[in-house]
């Protein structure tokens, strides 16, 4: 189970129970190490990353008010960075960015549920240095799943868990009642990649 820095990324934690509590105790665990961290950061802002880190985001900021940080909260959009846009046409139904305040200098944690390629977290760090150059930038994810595909790893987690190709991570939480939320491996739906046109 990784906590807090990427040396621990790789190691797969003794399987737990994935039920409602575990998965608030995994967000408490990230929390904690973000209030660890930046006890007296100014300018800390939590972007979840739409949809996914959106939920998780609004957790950890309720849960680091407990402990006496206010961080911004906002949402982060990746729509139109992302790399298989072409396969996958935006959503009529989206979350736009919205930035609590300006990004120039501030210490920013993108949010996300699961983290497996990687892809997503580029994605988000391209919509993120359109709207200025923060001085730092860390990634808290509920879920670290493996099968990275690029150099990406999280700064917190709050479960590590082992998944193949052929399986998917599924993480709701509820937005009204956590009592609801889940966590799931189910089979994963292979996407065959267009053909390149061809070249006259």
């Amino acid at each position: 189970m990784c906590r807090t820095a990427a040396q621990n990324h790789g190691f797969v934690a003794t399987p737990l129970k994935h039920d409602a509590p575990a998965l608030h105790q995994a967000l408490d665990r990230v929390a904690s190490a973000i209030a660890q961290r930046h006890p007296r950061t100014p300018h800390l802002i939590l972007l979840g990353i739409a949809n996914g880190g959106i939920v998780p985001a609004q957790r950890l900021a309720a849960r680091l008010k407990k402990s006496g940080l206010t961080p911004g909260t906002g949402t982060i959009d990746i729509s139109f960075h992302r790399d298989d846009i072409g396969r996958n046409p935006i959503p009529k139904e989206f979350s736009p960015t919205l930035i609590p305040y300006d990004v120039n200098g501030a210490t920013i944690i993108l949010v996300d549920d699961v983290l497996h390629s990687g892809r997503t977290v580029k994605a988000a760090l391209d919509e993120l240095f359109d709207h200025g150059r923060p001085a730092t930038v860390e990634l808290a994810v509920l879920v670290d799943r493996g099968g990275r595909k690029l150099p990406v790893a999280a700064t917190y987690c709050g479960l590590t868990v082992s998944a193949t190709d052929d399986e998917k991570v599924v993480v709701r939480l509820h937005p009204d009642d956590p009592a609801k939320d889940t966590f799931e491996l189910k089979p994963a739906r292979r996407k065959s990649a267009p053909p390149f046109p061809s070249v006259p």
